[in-house]
């Protein structure tokens, strides 16, 4: 047997030669066919999202069952979180204009969890602004409430305010919230 010099560096260009073949077919017969119409991705992922079944729906969905409560909410300073951030998709609700499901209402520390996700610390929009919120617990400290209590002892939760201005209303107390 002959050996050469430099058969070592052959074996290993032959392998390299050999593995960009093979990349270059699995490539070719792997890539989808829109790939590359519109840019750098597929273009058939546009029409698949868009047959996608809608699961979110908009508030004004809801409004057309739970008109009380859309009123209440529209007019709260909760108004522009979606229905769907506490209760569910409505897809899991409603499915061909027919009730399928009844989605969940939180009741005692339910409420409370959810509520802490947005209100659990102050939220800084920038580094010397904070969005004016309710953070807990500082907030029930403030008030001289226990923490054990859950927030809709005090509030109403879809116009968080508007228990709390009814009896300033009711008390005449001058201070504002």
């Amino acid at each position: 047997m002959e050996s050469s010099y430099n058969s070592h560096v052959k074996r290993i260009i032959g392998g390299i030669v050999i593995a960009a073949v093979l990349g270059f077919l699995a490539k070719v017969v792997m890539t989808p066919e829109s790939f590359g119409v519109y840019g750098h991705y597929r273009a058939d992922a546009i029409i698949e999202e868009a047959d996608r079944e809608i699961r979110h729906w908009t508030n004004a969905s809801c409004s057309s069952c739970h008109a009380h409560e859309a009123n209440r909410h529209s007019k709260g300073n909760h108004k522009t979180i979606s229905c769907e951030f506490c209760h569910g998709t409505y897809a899991d609700h409603i499915a061909d204009g027919k009730k399928v499901k009844t989605l969940p209402v939180m009741t005692g520390d339910e409420i409370k969890t959810l509520c802490l996700r947005c209100h659990n610390k102050a939220i800084e929009a920038r580094p010397e602004d904070v969005i004016k919120t309710v953070a807990m617990p500082d907030h029930l400290k403030k008030q001289n409430v226990k923490e054990t209590h859950t927030c809709n002892q005090c509030h109403y939760v879809h116009a968080p305010l508007e228990y709390i201005n009814q009896a300033i209303k009711i008390t005449g107390i001058k201070e504002t919230i």
